[in-house]
Order: C-alpha cells, then structure tokens, then sequence
C-alpha cells in the first residue's frame, strides 16, 4: 500500500516557475514507477511526467517537454516536478501517482495509487 500527497502548487504569473513536491509512504516505494497527472476544468486527466524506479528513464508530454523535469529520491520517498517557463495552459489540478511496473506508463489507468492533487494556476 502506497499513499501519496502532493504539496507546492500555487499562484504564478506566466514565465515563472514552481516546484510540485509528493510524499510517499510505505516501504517499496523505490519499486514503483511514478507519474504526474494533471486535469484542468472540463477537460480529461493528462499524463505529464513519469520516472521509473531507479530514474534511469523518465518521459514527458510534448506539450511540457524542456520546461518540466522530473526526478526521484527513494532515500526520502519524494518524486518532484520542477515546472519553468509556465503558461497559461498549465493551469491544472496536478496529482501524483504510483504503479508497480518497470516502465513509464502515459495511461492513468494503469498507476494504482493517487495522491489528492494539488492546484496549479498560471495567470496571463
């Protein structure tokens, strides 16, 4: 059993930058693989970002590729999203979660843990 909580969403001005934070508990977590989701109003729930175990292999959405990174640290069960270069169109409900696969999976229905999200808006 994994739990997963998101934290550092906010209020920025396009062309700045924040940092999404999830916490994990439980003791495999260095098994799964992760990813950030995110869904704005009226819209579907997205993939964003994913890193596999070891973060010897992560991958992004081409809508968010060269501004966002992902990275992992299995010591303090953390997995961040460092978001720069904000637009408008990022504004979302961004949430973390966690499968037990080798591989980085874009498909939300297969990670098995979600975190409650966290609000991420980008003003113009």
């Amino acid at each position: 059993q994994v739990q997963l909580v998101e934290s550092g969403g906010g209020l920025v001005q396009a062309g700045g930058s924040l940092r999404l934070s999830c916490a994990a508990s439980g003791r495999t977590f260095s098994r799964y693989a992760m990813g950030w989701f995110r869904q704005a109003p009226g819209k579907e729930r997205e993939f964003v970002a994913g890193i596999i175990w070891s973060s010897s292999r992560t991958a992004y959405a081409d809508s968010v590729k060269g501004r966002f990174t992902v990275s992992r640290d299995n010591a303090k069960n953390t997995v961040d999203l460092q978001m720069n270069s904000l637009k408008p169109e990022d504004t979302a409900v961004y949430y973390c979660a966690a499968m037990l696969r080798p591989s980085v999976v874009r498909a939300a229905t297969y990670y098995d843990y979600w975190g409650q999200g966290t609000q991420v808006t980008v003003s113009s």
